[in-house]
């Protein structure tokens, strides 16, 4: 029972002391006036009175009536019933107020009106909210006043004061005040449960769904809310509403329904706050920031933008408002309904507010669902200890992104609801049952409104039914005031109340209480249900993360495979398993995994499983938050202390050593939640032991019985409580305390092992912020080695600072104090036992830091696992290693292949191995780091000689955190070594690595280059380093740089010491960077000494001349007939051109080779003064004659400026004095005459070239010159660029290409029609090929000889009508901007690093590269040379020192006009001849030695061969070689592996003795000094450089199209091997295949089969998958070694394929009939050019590669199905075993065996095809006994018979068969027989 009212208070108006308008309040009377005990007075009950201020009002106001909430110190609200009236107040009256008398002056000064006002309030203070009953007392006290009734004012407020009534239990109470009244009141029946009556419905339709929702998350997210409205009881009903709202959750901070004007600066407070304000102060509450207001009166919400307010989760959002607008706005379903129902009406008011709580009522049961399996009781005895597992609720819920609820769960008032509602055994109200039982229902009923309306419904009837338990039978009579009352004039003022009379009723009424017996409440208490566990529910939903069953299968063999010790198996999975690591599922699986084998004693690792557990651990928590929300490092903690690894005898490493690294080991409260999870297990497991002895008896007839929860264990105990004696209660409250004591204990050792760093000499403090990068952390290795090292690189800063120290220790013991203090009060450990811990905290964490201390120092000792073993690169015969390998790992560049781009496939980088330095190779050789391709070798090398650039590069490492120092390695072979040496590589090494590299690369002298130096053990620092079987790496480094400074000393003595650059100042003098090119300037291909021909060879002549002949330039001179030695010493005048011996001593070019073709009328002396004129002496001379027209080609460097005016300008009249310069450049004249003499056609022409003369025997019309005429000069427009174009127009000349014109006059015109077919155009227009034509341009006579110069020398010169040649000056680039163009390219192809769009970046690069418009140039002039030689001009190339461009230019145009150069043979001799002999200076150009390092690489012949490679592309047919032939000599002329491409002219290679060596002075086999002799021997043991498709047609000029549009990029330098390296050094690559297959066979458990997967930039494609004839051939040989017969050469067998392929085709054609030949032979000749037939006949139409021809009308391909079946059943027979092939001759002959064997008759085959005698032991034999390669035989001759021969036979039957290895003996059966197989046998011999 509780008192209906505590106190009566009158309050009344007093003015204010100060003066001011406003007056205050002041307490009249109050009953009783002493406070009751148990609830004192509340202070301040004026202020509340009159919340806007005592002020005095002009008019009587009708009495007003509102409830004001006041709280008290220990939160206890006391509802102050405010009854307030107006009493009248004169003058006199308002003095009398202020008795004292102080400042009666300042009241008098006040202006008084007429009449005033004053307030007076009744006020009763309850604790009890019957708003109702309160305002109808306090009326009947005014109405017995104003009316005058005769009941007494003091008996009714006694009897007020005295009456009780029923808390709760839905008791019935009538209650009368003593005045004739009568009142019911009904209590609630459950008190829990808040009353509302209608003000919640009354909120609603104030402000709206949307804004309440809003309120309602404001209110529960803790955010300050502020009410508005002029009506006092508005507001405190709507704060009364919104506080009912959020049952089952109470508010416990500040709540002010009603607050006093004096007390608004309460809305500054800090805390959060519901207050409600008069709407007169709206202004004042403008200001505030952070303060939602809803302005009950305008319907608005207002809320400030620094606000967020979080909302509710989604769905239930959206299910709330739906429901709402069911319960408020029934109308709105049916508003579009043709045939609204008529009936459709709201509820009540009373009961629309209870359907509105039922539905807040069903969102917190949904919100809070399974919160019961989240709470841990951590004490059952004396009294429940209750926490709530947040984390774990959010993270099975999946809402932990969700900003509401977690708000709200860290909220004051969910606190307050697990204190209230976590006890296990307690009462039970509605939402209790409802989030138990309802929730199924509700999730079932989710879509269907109906079902949830009538659900609401139903909750709606229990709330109103606790609030209104009985139907109202009884009426209330209370007597009310007459209407007006208020208004009469002359009322008197209140009476002052008998205090006496008060005070008796009530202790009368105290005294009647206490005699009576105490009303005793009875609890119905139970145990609280715990509704359906989370997951249940969770999975319902489905929003569960679905992760397939396979993933966790692959978690699952992946942790089998690393605890079978399967490591590679393992390996292979890890990559998957850390990818799955990002799903929840997958982490509980692995958690779960170890868990058991742990469970299985598995806990001792060795140290890789011991890293593959690791890494997994780490993976697994690095993505849980430090909130650990899904347990998973819950699951972790105690397997971190579970798994470990031995280091060393007594010394053991746990896994916790290794995963510190993770942020939620530093979150407190995720250790509570862990504390207390296992506290609730352990002390369960105390009750369930002492229950289990109880129940053992029974166990055994009931069969298993369910798990019991803790809370069901702690009701049960609760229950039992009262019922236990005094003694046992202690003991269960003493081992629950020592419980939770010893788990401290255990925690603060777990904490101490995962908070203190291995290396604790460290001051590093964990970081309170996540990991910097997340896949960082996956990829972590984090093993022993790193473990330590890891520590160095954490930034003490972060983490928990602490000002006093930084010192770990202290850190951790503070860490864990904190902890420790928290739980155990918390969990009420005793004082003591705190003390206990406090001490024992510090030497905890004092063990734990020494014996880390010993596990730190033997991780350090132990050898890094992770890394592979140096793999050692296979080194050619004669290099040798200079450097060890240094461990290194190869970074990815800009190419994507090997990482994995675009190409898909894993990455093959990075590779972790190591760098070699050997005297030939820079070799990485290494594996892939990712395990997918682990068991691959990546193999990356360049030779030292084309090193290009070196730079110093950090990059970060792929496995630990740490910047690594790296080099960059950039070769012209476009190939780049970004490597990052590995931490145990001291600098020093790496320094010492640089030098050695720097000095292989710029030897002193070419004689230190790997060419000379191969077969001598390198002179260099590393060879003692063989001596100590393992030094340590820095005695090592010393030794290197000691050896390195001795050798360098010794070797350099007379010379300046050089001294590798320093990186600072590397960029000037020595390796260049990309800018400082420019400065090279022409000079300094200038070399003084070539041009003094002092120095010449002294040998003798006659040595020199049998050595010149030898030659390659006069083995191709006698080719052509432009002379021999012999007739040009007897000079004989009937050939034009004589070989001069002039240059033999090199005396007057050093350049030039020694024999040269020069005119036959001019003497050796007017060649020396010649010379003169021309740039490094290098005259014009002949080098190729064209073998129709006789047109030749020559060569010369440019003139010297005053030659050129000189010939030029006084070209017919010389000036009178016989100067130098006019006789010079007269002989000049002369000389070039005598080159136009030489030219048969000139002298049919007699005299002048003219037009007319020139149509002699060579053309067959007049028209066809004509026709052609206009496009040569349109040609040589193009390639001299017109007046007006700058030099932009080389590269946009017009479009002209391969007409493919047989070279014979009389074909033209069909091949200008051809031509002029393919280009579109009409074979009669004149603008042939899209090129202007200017007749006038080309003088109408064509000169004999035309002159291609630089436009730069020949400025000023004018055509002269007289001459007979003519001045092309073009314009061309030099060699800086080769260089410049190079460089730009090899970063287009080779970019250092990635960027977002590669191939966007490359074709920009590779368009500012240039270098396909410098091919696009030198391929139009050498076309134009083509075509104007092959008309008859002879030509002069004439530009800059004469060995650059003037090499490319002049090779390629004997390349695209002889077929003779584009065999292989003929290659070789052209590369001799024009690049070697007449000194291409390869050694300047390719920067071999010191001297030439400043200038740099220049790539003269790699731009030549690129040429080739493109004209190779646009004729495939005619070329005997293939590209990879081209692409070995780009490689090796840049490689210094041999001497063929080392120093600058023949002068200095006979100087050095490079030239003529013997050929018997190969020191081994294998070295090969000349690129020539290793390829001729490489051909014949494979047909790697042979073209298959290769059959030229007689006498065809080439003419590519130059047009960039057609050139492609050599993919020489984009291609790359990584699984051997370049393929370039063949030896090398053959050995790989064999340990591959070796590999293969030892794993017989992996499925054999046959498939291959070849990677882009991995495999070298055409070594797996060889081309089809190649693989045939292959075959063949393999067979044939298989059935015991000699192998044949591959090319014998390829001439007999095509001969016998030919055979066939004729046979073919005859067949066919003469329509096929017809069509063969129309076939265009150019068409060939892609060799490939196509071609149509009646048989049906056949795609068909034509082998070879020997004329075009033959050539007919074999088409129609038969055809192609007969050739290649031909192409087969040969090579099938069966009886009647392949037998040319078979027969029985006896033979003598070895010596001393008998003689045996044996079966003898002669097979022709394979030319070879085979023998058997009978007919019927298969297997052949014995083979005599016919190849081998000597002589076949009659024999003798020897001792044991048959008896029977006639002497003449006996012969002899001799070879180059023993003789055989035969014996036929006659002499017929005999003389038969010798003559087949002679036959077969001769056919060979």
């Amino acid at each position: 029972m509780a008192r209906l009212a505590d106190y009566f208070v009158l309050v009344g108006y007093e003015p204010d002391k100060r003066g001011s308008g406003d007056g205050q309040g002041q307490i009249l009377q109050r009953f009783p006036e002493k406070d009751w005990e148990d609830n004192p007075f509340p202070q301040g009950i004026e202020l509340f009175c009159q919340p806007s201020g005592w002020q005095l009002f002009t008019e009587r106001n009708p009495p007003t009536f509102f409830v004001a909430v006041l709280t008290d110190i220990s939160s206890e609200r006391h509802y102050c019933a405010c009854f307030t009236f107006w009493e009248a107040v004169d003058n006199a009256q308002s003095q009398s107020h202020s008795r004292n008398g102080e400042e009666e002056e300042a009241a008098a000064s006040l202006v008084q009106p007429a009449q005033l006002f004053a307030p007076k309030s009744l006020v009763l203070v309850s604790r009890l909210d019957h708003a109702e009953v309160f305002r109808n007392s306090l009326g009947l006290i005014y109405t017995i006043y104003v009316d005058g009734l005769s009941a007494s004012l003091e008996n009714v407020i006694g009897n007020l004061l005295t009456c009780t009534i029923p808390i709760t239990g839905g008791a019935q109470r009538t209650i009368s005040l003593g005045a004739g009244d009568r009142q019911v009141i009904q209590t609630p029946i459950n008190d829990s449960l808040p009353v509302s009556n209608c003000s919640v419905a009354l909120l609603f339709r104030q402000l709206g769904i949307t804004n309440v929702l809003c309120l309602f998350c404001a209110a529960l997210t803790e955010h300050k809310i502020l009410f508005l409205s002029s009506s006092y009881q508005r507001l405190t009903d709507a704060c009364r509403a919104l506080l009912a709202l959020m049952f089952p959750l109470k508010y416990s901070f500040t709540y002010v329904p009603i607050l006093p004007a004096q007390l608004l600066e309460v809305l500054s407070t800090p805390t959060p706050f519901i207050i409600g304000v008069s709407s007169v102060f709206q202004s004042e509450t403008q200001e505030l920031l952070d303060v939602v207001i809803a302005d009950l009166d305008g319907g608005t919400v207002t809320i400030p933008e620094c606000i967020h307010i979080s909302l509710l989760p989604e769905p239930l959002l959206h299910q709330t408002r739906e429901a709402l607008s069911l319960v408020l706005d029934p109308e709105l379903e049916v508003a579009d309904l043709a045939f609204p129902p008529s009936t459709i009406s709201a509820s009540s008011l009373k009961m629309q507010d209870k359907e509105i709580r039922a539905v807040f009522l069903r969102l917190f049961a949904q919100l809070l669902q399974g919160y019961r399996w989240c709470l841990h009781i951590i004490r059952i005895h004396p009294e429940p200890v209750i926490r709530f597992h947040k984390a774990a609720f959010l993270g099975q819920r999946g809402l932990v992104e969700d900003d509401f609820l977690t708000k709200v769960l860290e909220g004051m008032a969910f606190a307050g609801f697990v204190t209230e509602r976590g006890a296990p055994y307690r009462a039970v109200d509605l939402f209790d049952e409802l989030v138990a039982s309802e929730v199924k229902r509700m999730r079932a009923e989710e879509g269907s409104k109906q079902k949830i309306l009538r659900h609401i419904k139903e909750l709606a009837e229990q709330l109103y039914k606790n609030e209104n338990p009985y139907p109202a039978v009884t009426m209330h009579k209370v007597q009310k005031p007459t209407e007006g009352c208020h208004l009469r004039l002359h009322q008197r003022p209140f009476p002052r109340l008998d205090e006496g009379t008060v005070q008796w009723i009530i202790d009368q009424a105290t005294a009647k209480l206490q005699t009576a017996p105490p009303a005793v409440k009875v609890e119905k208490k139970c145990m609280v249900p715990l509704g359906p566990p989370i997951a249940a529910i969770m999975e319902r939903n489905g929003s569960a993360q679905a992760n397939s069953a396979r993933r966790l299968e692959v978690v699952r063999n992946c942790i089998s495979y690393v605890f079978e010790n399967k490591m590679l198996e393992a390996k292979k999975l890890l990559p998957a398993v850390l990818r799955a690591m990002k799903g929840r599922a997958a982490r509980h699986c692995l958690t779960q995994e170890l868990n058991l084998h742990v469970q299985q004693n598995r806990a001792m690792l060795d140290h890789q499983q011991f890293d593959f557990v690791v890494r997994m651990m780490n993976c697994c928590l690095q993505d849980c938050t430090a909130m650990d929300e899904h347990g998973i490092a819950a699951a972790l903690l105690p397997l971190v202390t579970a798994f470990c690894r031995k280091l060393s005898p007594g010394i053991t490493q746990f896994a916790y050593s290794c995963v510190q690294e993770h942020v939620v080991w530093t979150n407190t409260q995720f250790w509570e939640a862990m504390f207390y999870c296992d506290v609730q297990n352990h002390i369960r497991a105390l009750y369930l032991e002492s229950s289990e002895e109880n129940h053992l008896a029974e166990e055994g007839t009931e069969g298993p019985r369910e798990e019991k929860s803790a809370l069901e264990i702690a009701a049960e105990q609760r229950r039992l409580w009262p019922t236990m004696s005094r003694e046992k209660q202690q003991e269960l409250i003493q081992k629950e305390e020592s419980t939770v004591f010893s788990q401290a204990i255990h925690y603060a050792n777990r904490m101490s092992y995962l908070l203190l760093p291995l290396d604790t000499s460290k001051n590093r403090l964990l970081r309170s912020s996540g990991l910097g990068d997340v896949e960082s952390v996956s990829n972590s290795f984090v093993t022993n080695s790193i473990a330590g090292s890891m520590a160095d690189s954490y930034d003490t800063e972060s983490g928990f600072e602490d000002a006093e120290s930084s010192d770990v220790a202290n850190y951790v013991v503070r860490f864990i104090n904190r902890f420790v203090d928290k739980v155990c009060t918390e969990s009420g450990v005793t004082n003591e036992h705190l003390k206990g811990l406090h001490v024992m905290i510090p030497d905890i964490v004092q063990m734990h830091i020494e014996t880390l201390d010993a596990v730190h120092r033997e991780s350090k000792r132990l050898p890094p696992i992770q890394k592979p073993k140096l793999l050692r690169p296979s080194l050619l015969v004669g290099e040798e290693c200079v450097m060890e390998g240094l461990r290194v790992c190869l970074m990815p560049d800009g190419r994507e292949e090997a990482a994995g781009g675009n190409t898909g496939g894993p990455p093959l980088l990075p590779a972790e191995g190591a760098i070699f330095l050997t005297t030939y190779r820079i070799v990485f050789k290494g594996t892939p780091t990712d395990p997918l391709v682990g068991e691959q070798v990546v193999i990356r090398s360049f030779p030292i000689a084309s090193l290009t650039k070196e730079k110093r590069i950090s990059t970060q490492g792929q496995v630990e955190q740490f910047v690594q120092e790296g080099l960059q390695l950039r070769s012209c072979t476009f190939q780049l070594l970004r490597i990052a040496f590995d931490e145990e590589v001291a600098s020093e090494s790496a320094e010492v690595f640089r030098k050695h590299l720097h000095k292989l690369r710029y030897p002193q002298h070419v004689h230190g280059t790997f060419a000379f130096t191969v077969g001598q053990s390198p002179k260099q620092a590393l060879q003692p380093k063989a001596k100590e079987k393992n030094p340590s790496l820095r005695t090592l480094s010393k030794n290197l740089v000691k050896n390195a400074k001795r050798t360098i000393g010794r070797q350099y003595v007379t010379r300046k010491k050089y001294t590798p650059p320093s990186w600072e100042q590397r960029s000037g003098q020595h390796l260049q960077e990309d800018e400082d090119e420019d400065e090279i300037s022409v000079s300094e291909e200038m070399d003084r000494s070539t041009l003094t021909p002092s120095t010449t060879i002294k040998p003798s002549d006659k040595m020199t001349m049998s050595h010149l002949v030898e030659r390659a330039c006069c083995r191709d001179y006698q080719r052509m007939g432009l002379g021999t030695l012999s007739n040009s010493l007897t000079r004989s005048k009937n050939e034009p051109f004589r070989i001069s011996t002039v240059n033999r001593m090199y005396a007057i070019c050093r350049s030039y080779p020694g024999l040269l073709i020069v005119p036959q009328s001019i003497q050796d002396n007017t060649i020396q003064r010649i010379s003169r004129c021309y740039r490094q002496n290098r005259f014009p001379v002949v080098c190729w004659r064209h073998s129709r027209t006789k047109a030749v080609l020559l060569r010369s460097g440019g003139l010297h400026g005053k030659g050129v005016v000189g010939l030029f300008k006084s070209q017919n009249a010389p000036t009178a004095g016989p100067s130098q310069t006019d006789s010079t450049s007269l002989e000049q004249e002369k000389y070039l005459q005598a080159v136009i003499n030489s030219m048969p056609h000139y002298a049919d022409a007699s005299g002048r070239n003219t037009l007319s003369g020139f149509t002699s025997a060579h053309m067959s019309s007049a028209d066809s010159s004509d026709k052609r005429q206009p496009k040569l000069g349109s040609l040589m427009k193009q390639v001299m660029g017109g007046k007006d174009d700058g030099p932009g127009t080389l590269s946009r000349g017009g479009k002209w290409g391969s007409i493919r014109a047989s070279g014979r006059m009389s074909n033209y015109v069909l091949n200008m029609e051809i031509g002029s077919r393919l280009a579109g155009k009409d074979p009669l227009s004149a603008q042939h090929n899209g090129a202007p034509s200017e007749a006038s341009f080309l003088r109408q006579h064509r000169a004999s000889l035309y002159i291609i110069g630089d436009k730069s020398q020949l400025k000023g010169v004018k055509p002269d009508p007289l001459q007979h040649w003519e001045v092309v000056p073009i314009e061309v680039f030099d060699v800086r901007q080769v260089k410049a163009s190079f460089k730009k390219l090899m970063k287009a192809c080779v970019p250092g690093h990635p960027s977002a769009d590669p191939s966007l970046r490359y074709l920009r690069a590779l368009e500012e590269s240039e270098w396909l418009s410098q091919i696009h140039k030198i391929l139009q002039i050498s076309v134009l040379m083509v075509e104007l030689l092959d008309t008859g001009s002879s030509v002069l190339v004439s530009l800059e020192d004469g060995w650059d461009i003037t090499t490319q230019v002049v090779s390629l145009v004997q390349l695209l006009s002889d077929p003779y150069y584009r065999t292989m043979e003929g290659f070789r001799l052209l590369v001799e001849k024009e690049w070697l002999s007449f000194g291409h200076r390869f050694s300047q150009r390719g920067a071999q030695t010191l001297a030439g390092q400043s200038s740099g690489f220049a790539p003269i012949f790699l731009q030549f061969l690129d040429c080739v490679h493109q004209i190779h592309l646009q004729f495939p047919m005619e070329f005997e070689f293939t590209q990879y032939y081209l692409k070995f000599l780009s490689y090796h002329y840049v490689s210094n592996r041999f001497r063929t491409f080392l120093l600058d002219s023949d002068y200095e290679r006979i100087e050095l003795g490079v030239l003529y060596e013997e050929k018997g002075e190969r020191k081994s086999q294998q070295v090969y000094k000349s690129i020539w002799d290793y390829i001729e021997r490489l051909n014949k043991k494979t047909p790697i450089f042979f073209n298959y498709m290769y059959a030229p047609e007689d006498g065809e000029v080439l003419r590519p199209y130059s047009n960039i549009s057609n050139l492609k990029v050599w993919d020489y330098y984009t291609q790359e091997t990584l699984s051997e390296g370049p393929s370039y050094d063949w030896e090398l690559v053959q050995e790989q295949p064999e340990q591959v297959e070796e590999a293969e066979r030892q794993d017989s458990s992996a499925p054999q089969t046959k498939r291959k997967i070849i990677w882009p930039c991995y495999d070298n494609r055409s070594r797996v998958e060889p081309d089809a004839i190649s693989k045939l051939l292959e075959e063949l040989h393999n067979l044939e070694v298989e059935l015991g017969q000699a192998p044949e050469r591959w090319k014998d067998m390829w001439d007999k394929v095509k001969a016998s392929q030919r055979t066939d085709t004729r046979q073919e054609a005859s067949r066919m009939g003469s329509s096929c030949l017809l069509m063969a032979s129309s076939l265009a000749p150019h068409r060939r050019s892609l060799g490939v037939y196509l071609q149509e006949s009646g048989v049906g139409s056949t795609l068909n590669l034509s082998l070879d021809s020997d004329t075009s009308s033959t050539s007919t391909p074999s088409s129609g199905k038969q055809g192609v079946r007969k050739s290649t059943g031909n192409l087969y027979s040969q090579f099938q075993m069966s009886e009647s092939e392949n037998r040319s001759y078979e027969g029985s002959l006896y033979k003598k065996g070895a010596f001393m064997k008998p003689w045996k008759p044996r079966w003898f085959v002669l097979d022709k095809t394979k030319h070879q005698l085979r023998y058997y032991d009978n007919r019927t034999d298969t297997e052949c006994k014995g083979v005599i390669d016919l190849v081998e035989v000597e002589s076949i001759t009659p024999g003798t018979p020897t001792m044991g021969a048959p008896k029977t036979v006639e002497e003449k039957a006996f012969f002899d068969l001799k070879t180059t290895k023993r003789v055989y003996n035969f014996c036929a059966q006659d002499v017929h027989l005999a003389q038969q197989w010798i003559d087949r046998i002679q036959s077969c011999l001769l056919d060979a």
